[in-house]
Parts: C-alpha cells; structure tokens; sequence
C-alpha cells in the first residue's frame, strides 16, 4: 500500500502562487507513476499534470500549461505542484496521485485532497 499525504492548499487572490506538496509513505518510490488531478464543484475530476518517471518531463492539461509545475524530489519521496498566475477557474479540490509503473498502469492510491481558492 501506498499512503499520499498532502499540503499547501489555501485562499489566493487571482494572479497569486501556491506550492502543493505529496509526501509518499513507500520504499520503491521510482516505481510509482505520479501525477496530479483536481475536482471543481459540480465537475467530474479531471487531469491536471504527470510526469514520466524515465526522464523527468513533465506533461500538463492544456488549462494549466505555462502556469503550473510539477516536480519531484525522489530523495524525499515528495511531488510538488506549483501553481502560479492562479484564476479563479483553478478553485478546486487538488488530489495527488500515484500508482505502479509496470503495473495496470492507472492511479490506485490517492491523497486526501486539499482545497484551493483563487479568488477574482
């Protein structure tokens, strides 16, 4: 099993950044694809950012690319999104995501979730 743990959510005025972050309770974190999701009120969850785990490069939905970041300190066993130009359609719940690599190939564990607000 493996447990995600997630942080920096809050309240941000548009054009405003927030830094989430992912901790992975796992021994075989380069084993995990990784990624980031986000649920908005009334909306089903979609996708928001990936990275593959081979080379580092990152792919992001075309509502946040140029805006948002997603990185990986595999020393910490950490995934980072940071969030900058925030608008106000980025409010949502933002879930952090992973599952095994050379698996089923889709995201089984999933973290809490933590709320983002961007105000206008």
């Amino acid at each position: 099993q493996v447990q995600l743990v997630e942080s920096g959510g809050g309240l941000v005025q548009a054009g405003g950044a927030l830094r989430l972050s992912c901790a992975a309770s796992v021994r075989t974190f380069s084993s995990l694809k990784l990624g980031w999701f986000r649920q908005a009120p009334g909306k089903e969850r979609e996708f928001v950012a990936t990275i593959a785990r081979s080379d580092g490069t990152p792919f992001y939905a075309d509502s946040v690319k140029g805006r948002f970041t997603f990185s990986v300190d595999n020393a910490e066993n950490t995934m980072f999104l940071q969030m900058n130009s925030l608008k106000p359609e980025d409010t949502a719940v933002y879930y952090c995501a992973a599952g095994w690599r050379f698996g089923t190939g889709t995201y089984s564990f999933w973290g809490q979730g933590t709320q983002v607000t961007v105000s206008s």
